[in-house]
């Protein structure tokens, strides 16, 4: 019996998903886009999951498009392969606007849609040694449906140059580009994600969801009026909410609140 294309482990308010076709460097096919948005809407209603981790089995992150699906898809009609791309859109947006702290682990390679679920998580920490390309203009291709989020994680400018090119970095050229946040040596990586993990256990849940969507909506916004009146109106609606009430309470009283897992 073949292996789950999918893994979700979870440990307290922590869901991990693996992504588990090692023999294929976690590759996407059709399956694997499907389960993983399923997983990720689940896990999106699921109150008692605070933080999602992404990372993968063996020696890769994710190496983008299965070839295997890629030769079905080169063969299917226009339409088809339109359907192809919304589905895949469909997991890009949905971990993108997940109401929860995502973190990537990242180790080996990430290529193609790989670097875009880098680009979606919130948070992302690779090694030394990971690989990143946006390797789709080889194919007489383009990144098409992740590059809402590569462009913002790492700038149009040098997106022009990474989506031509499909040119192999390192991850330390990720760091700089701002396509990873930190990068440690390979025996570090848990504890460097377990790290993330405890700061985001002490912030307040409602808080720590939402400031995805707070980032979202100033950068997009060009009305500054409009924009003070949003954000003061979020803050107002946070400072006398129960998180918002017990967390200045338990900053006064010099106590923890009460979202902090005991020890």
């Amino acid at each position: 019996m073949p292996s789950a294309p999918l893994l979700l482990q979870r440990t307290d308010a922590v869901a991990r998903l693996r992504l588990n076709r090692p023999e294929l460097h976690n590759a996407f096919d059709a399956a694997l886009i499907a389960g993983l948005t399923g997983e990720l809407e689940r896990l999106a209603g699921d109150a008692t999951v605070r933080i999602v981790v992404l990372e993968g089995e063996g020696a890769s992150f994710s190496a983008g498009a299965d070839l295997n699906w890629m030769r079905g898809m080169a063969s299917a009609s226009e339409a088809e392969n339109r359907a192809d791309a919304l589905a895949l859109a469909r997991l890009m947006r949905t971990l993108d606007e997940l109401p929860k702290p995502t973190i990537a682990r990242v180790h080996g390679a990430a290529f193609g849609g790989g670097v875009g679920l880098v680009a979606c998580c919130d948070i992302a920490i690779g090694t030394p040694e990971a690989k990143f390309g946006l390797t789709e203009s080889k194919l007489g291709l383009l990144p098409a449906v992740i590059s809402p989020y590569v462009i913002a994680a790492i700038g149009a400018r040098q997106a022009r140059r990474y989506f031509a090119t499909a040119e192999i970095f390192d991850a330390d050229v990720a760091l700089k580009l701002g396509l990873l946040h930190e990068v440690v040596a390979a025996d570090s990586l848990d504890a460097a994600v377990e790290r993330q993990i405890g700061l985001l256990l002490k912030a307040g849940p409602l808080a720590s969801a939402q400031a995805k969507a707070l980032v979202r909506s100033v950068a997009a916004q060009t009305d500054r009026d409009a924009l003070d009146d949003a954000n003061a109106a979020l803050i107002a609606k946070l400072r006398i909410s129960p998180e918002g009430q017990e967390g200045l309470s338990a900053f006064l009283d010099k106590r923890p609140p009460v979202w902090i897992p005991e020890k």
